[in-house]
């Protein structure tokens, strides 16, 4: 196995928990100037001094510090070693111990994971990622994406069929009813909704996934725009004290359609830390 992949692996894990990405930091900046609610200036400028200290002292951005979701890309005429999937995943895992992660996994069969009877196990590494999501990408090599999941955004998540009439408005009307409904509960605020439109569950989830890993801040289309305008003016504000930033901005990935009256949507009201994640390239070189 190369111990270089996991190490790579393993780096990317910490990076993802413990810092801001330039595009939210640079969005955390701005909405601290621009806020005029005392309060709500003061948890964003707590955020800012919390991601810095983070950063410095390589500890997790949040108590929660997730479930782990890696996204591989494959280049053209990319050759794989056959471990490369076990090394991946020992990178996560050796990522979680180092970090450290939150022990949060769950023992036992199927119904005493369910119900939780026989506790957690105490190794952080136990959290393993879901089957990895895999891609394509124009060049060579690979790319090896990794998030963490936390636990309250999934509690507000909203995966559902819209009927959209043939209107993009009818259809983003209804991920904003969701929205603005559970935004309010999510408490970690400002948020990113992440929303993946396809023709199935699975394919809508997925194109959530991916609208987070290559989301972008910096660079908002004009529906992404109107989201977060729509979120801002609800006033909910940082952690819920109300003023002008509820959202940072949106992330939006529109796969595939089908010749139908229904859309599949998944919308996941990231939290004040996320999307946290981190990415590596590994060359072909590295790969053999």
């Amino acid at each position: 196995m190369s111990t270089e992949i996991v190490d790579l692996v393993k780096n990317a894990v910490i990076e993802a928990s413990t810092t801001f990405r330039e595009d939210q930091l640079t969005a955390y900046q701005k909405a601290a100037q621009k806020e005029e609610n005392d309060n709500a200036r003061w948890v964003l400028e707590l955020l800012l001094e919390n991601a810095q200290i983070a950063m410095s002292n390589k500890v997790p951005l949040c108590d929660d510090t997730g479930i782990p979701h890696v996204l591989v890309e494959l280049g053209h005429n990319t050759q794989l070693s056959s471990d490369l999937f076990t090394q991946i995943n020992e990178g996560v895992a050796t990522g979680l111990r180092k970090l450290p992660g939150r022990p949060m996994a769950v023992s036992g069969n199927d119904i005493e994971r369910i119900e939780q009877s026989q506790g957690l196990y105490n190794d952080p590494g136990k959290v393993i990622p879901p089957s990895v999501l895999v891609d394509e990408m124009d060049c060579e090599g690979v790319k090896i994406h990794v998030l963490m999941l936390g636990g309250g955004p999934e509690i507000r998540a909203h995966t559902y069929r819209v009927f959209h009439q043939r209107d993009h408005g009818n259809l983003f009307k209804e991920a904003l009813t969701w929205m603005r409904s559970e935004v309010p509960k999510l408490g970690c605020t400002p948020c990113i909704p992440a929303i993946g439109i396809g023709r199935t569950h699975y394919e809508a989830s997925t194109l959530m996934l991916k609208a987070m890993t290559y989301g972008n801040l910096n660079n908002q289309s004009e529906i992404e725009k109107q989201i977060t305008d729509s979120l801002n003016h609800s006033k909910v504000g940082a952690l819920g004290l109300g003023g002008s930033v509820t959202a940072l901005g949106t992330m939006v990935k529109v796969g595939p359609q089908r010749a139908s009256g229904v859309r599949i949507v998944c919308m996941r009201p990231c939290c004040c830390v996320e999307p946290r994640k981190a990415s590596i390239y590994l060359s072909q070189d590295l790969l053999e």
